[in-house]
């Protein structure tokens, strides 16, 4: 089972690039994240057409996450469970059952950035993280086999950035952010791509501005965080970094897993 996740930074304006992706890399899961649209006006025939199951938990303008799924989707759960009254779409999940396989926890997620830091929007950032860290423990509890993939807006550690010096006033570097990942991560989660690959300047996000692409000024922010029991499962996590320097592109790129599922 290959599933990929991809920020696709607004999906009317890369309908196109989407489409082109699933047809070449054929993910048999895809999770979309600020897809920017309300459900009512996202373009699921296109998608449809080309074999995907498509649940939404949209927002207009901003925000939103997307499942796409060759496989019937089961469960579908829109929103972290507390508190209640958060009206930004950030978070969808679902279960994704093979005839004769696994089922699989698919958690699909587009974290806040928050910045500037300090201020409310990094207080909503460190909320949310925390209501992030209940719903990990559930999946970890549960022993299930589960993943939660998306943007997460954080940086790990100085290897996932090329000039980490130039991110330590920002919010995705924060102490107060790496540390909230790690109380994630140290729950039992498998960070799939470092697992499988130490090397440095392997990132996920380039900045349109300053010819960051072109001088591989990057960041790692895109992550799939695997449960023992999925992790087991991991065969392979590659990033499809070619696709930042497609027509139009997003400023995220695809990061993808196979899973022995």
């Amino acid at each position: 089972m290959k599933i990929a996740s991809f920020n696709i930074n607004g999906i009317k304006a890369r309908i196109a690039l989407l489409l082109e992706y699933l047809e070449k890399s054929a993910p048999d899961i895809a999770l979309l994240q600020e897809i920017k649209s309300i459900d009512e006006g996202f373009p699921r025939a296109p998608i449809e057409d080309l074999g995907y199951n498509v649940e939404t938990h949209g927002q207009k303008s901003f925000n939103g996450v997307a499942i796409l799924s060759k496989f019937p989707l089961e469960d579908v759960v829109r929103g972290l469970p507390e508190p209640q009254g958060d009206d930004q779409a950030r978070w969808i999940e679902a279960t994704v059952a093979r005839r004769n396989n696994t089922a699989v926890r698919i958690c699909n997620l587009y974290l806040p950035n928050g910045n500037p830091a300090p201020g409310p929007k990094y207080d909503y950032k460190l909320d949310w993280m925390r209501r992030l860290g209940a719903r990990a423990r559930d999946l970890i509890d549960s022993e299930q086999v589960a993943l939660m993939a998306g943007d997460y807006n954080v940086i790990p550690s100085p290897v996932d950035a090329h000039d980490p010096e130039d991110w330590t006033t920002d919010a995705l570097f924060l102490p107060e952010t790496r540390s909230a990942w790690r109380r994630i991560e140290n729950l039992g989660f498998t960070d799939a791509f470092r697992t499988l690959n130490r090397e440095p300047m392997n990132y996920t996000f380039w900045d349109y501005q300053r010819g960051a692409w072109q001088k591989n000024d990057g960041i790692r922010i895109d992550h799939f965080l695997l449960t023992p029991q999925c992790a087991d499962l991991l065969k392979d996590c590659q990033i499809d970094r070619h696709m930042r320097g497609e027509t139009k592109p997003s400023d995220h790129v695809p990061i993808w897993i196979e899973l022995d599922a």
